[in-house]
């Protein structure tokens, strides 16, 4: 796996490391507390997939400039504050195998370190007059919201039909990588036409993203980290299960409805569940979808020249659907 990562990165790895620093510049504070806390943040990073996204689109139609190292910083800046506020969302005190900043610092202070955060991507824009990519930032930071409140509206009753998924998904986690992907040409000064294009290249890769991750759920051996059947106990509608339900009989869609919203601690249950969405094609199913989407990205990069660049980003496509966490 790490192979893969420094394959894809060989392309930008200058840039890579040049943006580490760049990135925590855009962090510091004077207040004391709150730089500790960034200190913090830059230390147990993770994999900076998003920032990669920026420069290799960047590099596929032309350079990296400045206003791209602006761009990966901003959508570094959203992807951390989003982190630092899931983690009070879903009290988690774990992130990444370290303490999360709220399991560390409490909630209160979680809070207004992601709000600083989001506040300093916007800034980032505007003191540069990068006014293209505020726009880009603020839809996105909109959308993300929109998709997390969304989820938490329809995990109260369960009706999440098919097409109102793949909308959560492509707020919550596709928005972003979308974003990733139309910074990087725009910083390029690209055209309408093809930031919309690499907007839709992202978000096709993102959705792709999201329904691997749904998969997990499924697997006994993930290293993800991720225990087995922990979407089903938060009540959390996945691909899998959503289309199993779909085609179910109605005596089962009722047993297995009563196991989510009032046996979803019974492990018993929950692992009965499970193995149903197995021998009903629920996984198959979600696979050929993610694959869609997976060609989808693939056919619009196909229409650019062939680089380094494109390279990577092919195998970055591949790794999407095929990592193991």
């Amino acid at each position: 796996m790490a192979n893969t990562v420094e394959e894809i990165k060989r392309p930008i790895n200058d840039e890579m490391k040049l943006f580490e620093q760049k990135f925590y510049e855009s962090m510091q504070s004077k207040v004391a507390l709150l730089d500790k806390v960034t200190r913090f943040i830059v230390t147990t990073k993770g994999k900076q997939m998003r920032p990669m996204f920026v420069f290799l689109c960047a590099k596929l139609v032309g350079e990296v400039t400045e206003k791209t190292y602006r761009g990966a910083s901003m959508i570094e800046l959203i992807h951390t504050a989003t982190l630092v506020h899931d983690d009070v969302v879903d009290e988690s005190f774990k992130r990444r195998n370290f303490f999360s900043i709220n399991a560390l610092w409490k909630n209160k202070i979680a809070v207004l370190v992601g709000d600083y955060l989001l506040s300093k991507s916007v800034l980032l824009s505007t003191d540069h007059k990068d006014y293209d990519l505020l726009g880009v930032i603020s839809r996105t930071i909109r959308e993300m919201s929109e998709g997390e409140l969304l989820q938490l509206e329809k995990a109260r009753k369960l009706d999440i039909t098919e097409d109102v998924y793949y909308e959560i998904i492509r707020q919550k986690t596709a928005t972003l990588i979308a974003a990733c992907c139309e910074i990087g040409v725009l910083s390029n000064n690209a055209d309408e036409a093809l930031a919309k294009k690499m907007m839709d290249f992202g978000t096709f890769t993102g959705m792709a993203f999201q329904i691997k991750d749904d998969l997990f759920d499924y697997l006994s051996s993930n290293v993800i980290g991720k225990p087995v059947g922990i979407d089903i106990k938060e009540q959390k509608m996945t691909l899998p299960l959503i289309h199993t339900l779909k085609i179910a009989n109605e005596k089962d869609r009722k047993y297995y409805f009563d196991t989510i919203k009032r046996y979803n601690n019974n492990p018993k249950r929950v692992k009965e569940l499970i193995e149903f969405v197995k021998s009903s094609g629920g996984l198959e199913y979600a696979i050929t979808i993610m694959k869609d989407f997976q060609q989808k990205a693939k056919d619009i990069l196909n229409e650019f020249p062939d680089s380094e660049a494109r390279k990577s980003l092919h195998i970055m496509l591949d790794y999407v659907i095929e990592r193991k966490f």
